[in-house]
């Protein structure tokens, strides 16, 4: 049985576990590694979240990602693949570790640009991150043990989110070059 979905309050020291993580892996990745993101809830200061810290790390080219894998599994990180999402590749976490989600992205990876937009919207739209928060505690609760539903309700505001930042974000390319 799964635990149930638990939202806290923003912690303080999510920034420090993604600075942990992200300093560990770093030196193993060296200059494959574009950028190395916080993304995802825990990157938003205030926002409420499932206490577990997203990474996205941005390949500088398609051809690097054998070598992010090996790399990556010499830390203890499993390769899990795609997952159904093109151009990001899942890792899972050693069992000791903090907490997180570790994905690899090609750089054509849209998912990288939509996950740099929304968080960058969050930190810059506070009552939007606040309406986020609420429901994510109100669909917690309605959907406690079932993710997916829980996943599935929060999409008409991500996409709404998203569509909204077509417009005052820059474009995915250059969203890609900004670190």
């Amino acid at each position: 049985m799964n635990a149930p979905i638990a939202i806290d309050d923003y912690n303080l020291r999510w920034p420090e576990r993604f600075e942990s993580i992200r300093d560990r892996i770093a030196p193993a990745l060296g200059p494959i590694a574009a950028a190395i993101e916080h993304i995802g809830s825990t990157a938003v200061p205030g926002l409420a979240s499932k206490p577990i810290i997203d990474l996205d790390v941005l390949l500088r080219s398609d051809a690097d990602l054998p070598a992010a894998i090996s790399k990556l599994g010499a830390l203890g990180y499993e390769h899990r693949g795609d997952l159904g999402v093109s151009g990001r590749h899942a890792f899972k976490a050693p069992s000791h570790d903090v907490q997180h989600h570790l994905y690899v992205c090609l750089p054509s990876a849209e998912e990288y640009s939509r996950h740099i937009a929304f968080r960058n919207h969050l930190r810059a739209h506070p009552k939007d991150a606040n309406v986020y928060s609420s429901l994510k505690r109100s669909l917690a609760q309605r959907f406690p043990l079932d993710r997916d539903a829980y996943t599935h309700a929060k999409t008409q505001f991500v996409q709404e989110i998203l569509r909204r930042t077509k417009t005052t974000e820059p474009s995915a390319k250059a969203a890609r070059t900004m670190n």
